[in-house]
C-alpha cells in the first residue's frame, strides 16, 4: 500500500524543506564491491549473477526505514514494500523495465525474477509495481565501468544503481557500482550504511 504522509511528522522534515525544490537534488556515491562470493554461487548453483545482486540489494535495503519513503510529485509517499527493478533486453532488441517484489526467500525471488523477466522480454511491456518503493538498477554488461551518473533532474526520484562487467584480479572478482539517491529520501549516512549492508549481504548470502 502507498499513502501520502506529512513530512513534518517524519525524520525527513528538514531534508524535505531543503531538497524538494533544489535544482540538483540527487547524490551519487561510487563503491567497488567484492563480488567473489556471488560469482562462485552463480556458477555452483547455476543462478544468474544479476539476480543474486538484485536480491542482495533488496536485502540490504529492507532494514533501512528511509527506503520506504520517496518524494513523488512534490509529496512524500510512504510504502509498505520494496521492489528491485532490472532492465531486460526484449525480443525486439530494445530494453524494457521489470520490477520484482523483494522476497527474503532467495529461491522464491529467483523464481519471480526468471518468470517476470522472461515475460517482459517476450511481450516488450514494462512491469511496474507502483505500490512498492522501487530500487532501480541497470547492468551494462557490454563493458567495464568505472562509474556512472543517472538523471539529476528530480523527475525520476527512486534510488538507482548502475554497474558494468565485474573484473577479475587474481582469484577475486570486483564490481564498481554507482548508487544515486534523492537527498530528501535519505542522507549520506543512510546511503553509506546501505552500501556497507550490501557488501555484507554479498559475502554472507
Amino acid at each position: 500500500m502507498t499513502r501520502e504522509i506529512n513530512p513534518k511528522e517524519t525524520s525527513r522534515a528538514a531534508a524535505f524543506e531543503l531538497w524538494m525544490q533544489a535544482p540538483n537534488p540527487m547524490v551519487t556515491f561510487f563503491k567497488t564491491l567484492n563480488v567473489t562470493n556471488l560469482v562462485r554461487i552463480s556458477k555452483r548453483r547455476n543462478l544468474k549473477f544479476n539476480m543474486l545482486l538484485c536480491y542482495c540489494i533488496g536485502k540490504a535495503a529492507v532494514g533501512i526505514k528511509e527506503f520506504y519513503m520517496l518524494p513523488v510529485a512534490g509529496k512524500l509517499m510512504q510504502y509498505d514494500t520494496l521492489a528491485v527493478n532490472t532492465m531486460v533486453k526484449n525480443s525486439q532488441g530494445e530494453v524494457s523495465s521489470c520490477d520484482i517484489l523483494f522476497n527474503p526467500d532467495l529461491d522464491a525471488f529467483s523464481r519471480d525474477y526468471l518468470q517476470y523477466t522472461a515475460q517482459v522480454a517476450e511481450r516488450c511491456e514494462n512491469r511496474d509495481l507502483t505500490e512498492s518503493m522501487v530500487i532501480g538498477t541497470s547492468a551494462i554488461v557490454d563493458t567495464e565501468l568505472d562509474g556512472a551518473v543517472g538523471m539529476n533532474s528530480g523527475i525520476y526520484n527512486n534510488p538507482f544503481m548502475i554497474w558494468g562487467r565485474y573484473r577479475k584480479r587474481f582469484f577475486r572478482y570486483y564490481l564498481p557500482v554507482s548508487f544515486q539517491f534523492h537527498h530528501t529520501q535519505m542522507d549520506g549516512a543512510h546511503a553509506g550504511r546501505f552500501l556497507e549492508n550490501l557488501q555484507k549481504e554479498i559475502c554472507g548470502i
